[in-house]
């Protein structure tokens, strides 16, 4: 009997040793005694579970049973939501300018429509009262019966010097006359007829400013001129004309002055510096002498009458007869043209 009353009291002691081993609660209260924090190597670990009073029998029973789930899960009878498919062409959203309905009535716009039914007022014409006198209308000239006749008329086909002369240049199919001597005019050392110069002057040896002053047609312009000289000249052609009437045209800028102040000519002031005439040998013959406007271009006509086939000289005479500071004369784009048979 000695030794159980041994192993009793040992077991005993180790049954105090573990409770006493367990965390410590308020004496008194119902407890749920959990397993110790430290679990052997060998045994699956189970978390740790702190002791929580309880405030009754009712509380310790609860707890006793297991603790629901945190969250509820969905049936399983429940099917998963699928993706909802989203259409290629969305419509888009409605603009800032309405549609209209086909039935509605589209109000009428400011200028109405005129029904084609409806007749519109014709525009009145004016009322022409017949004239006790008929106007006359003037006669269509004709066109000429030929191109221009005059052996290089815009001096653009070449030039030659006349007898080897280099102050005579002058424009293939022309030749130059002039006078020399006594005037007539006065007996100064002045009054006397001296031989000109003569230039078939192309574009680039003028000024541009000159171009549109003295050059009419092409690129080359004739000046024939002296300075503090009087000249009397003759610019001719030979050439073979048929019956008929013809007309000839001249182009020429009487470039007279007595003075150059500021950059400025000084055009002479006696209108008898400066005279031209027409010239045709033969038939209704040229005209008499004609004073042109110094410091322009002037152009002149004179039509003449051919009465059968012969050889005709034409051209221009010219008369300065003052020893000015330019006795000058430029002459481009003549033309002779017959104008009827």
């Amino acid at each position: 009997m000695g030794k159980w009353k041994i192993l009793l009291f040992l077991l005993g002691m180790g049954l105090v040793g573990c409770i006493g081993g367990a965390d410590e609660v308020e004496q008194g209260s119902d407890v749920t005694v959990v397993w110790p924090a430290t679990v052997p190597p060998s045994a699956t670990a189970v978390p740790s579970v702190t002791a929580v009073p309880l405030a009754s029998a009712t509380t310790a029973a609860t707890l006793t049973r297991p603790l629901p789930p945190t969250h509820t899960p969905q049936p399983s009878s429940t099917p998963l939501p699928t993706n909802t498919a989203v259409p290629t062409n969305p419509p888009l959203p409605p603009t800032a300018v309405p549609v209209i309905p086909t039935n509605t009535a589209v109000p009428p716009t400011a200028a109405p429509v005129i029904p084609t039914n409806t007749a519109v007022p014709a525009t009145p014409l004016p009322t022409i009262i017949p004239s006790a006198t008929p106007i006359p209308i003037p006669p269509t000239e004709p066109p000429p019966l030929s191109g221009n006749l005059l052996p290089n008329g815009s001096f653009e086909e070449g030039h030659y010097n006349q007898w080897g002369v280099p102050e005579l240049q002058l424009p293939n199919g022309w030749r130059l006359e002039w006078d020399e001597g006594a005037t007539g005019y006065g007996n100064e050392s002045w009054d006397v007829w001296v031989r000109p110069e003569t230039r078939v002057l192309p574009d680039y040896q003028l000024p541009p400013s000159e171009h549109g002053i003295f050059i009419y047609d092409g690129t080359h312009t004739v000046k024939i001129f002296k300075g503090y000289g009087a000249i009397s000249v003759r610019l001719l052609s030979d050439l073979t004309l048929s019956p008929g009437t013809y007309r000839m045209t001249i182009n020429i800028y009487p470039d007279l002055y007595t003075d150059f102040v500021g950059g400025q000519k000084v055009w002479a002031s006696d209108p008898a510096s400066g005279e031209v005439r027409f010239i045709i040998s033969g038939g209704s013959g040229g005209t008499g002498w004609i004073r042109p406007a110094f410091g322009q271009r002037n152009t002149m006509t004179h039509d003449f009458t051919i009465t059968e086939a012969q050889g005709v000289t034409v051209g221009l005479g010219i008369k300065g007869p003052f020893a000015i500071v330019n006795n000058g004369w430029v002459m481009d784009a003549w033309s002779l043209e017959k104008i009827s048979n």
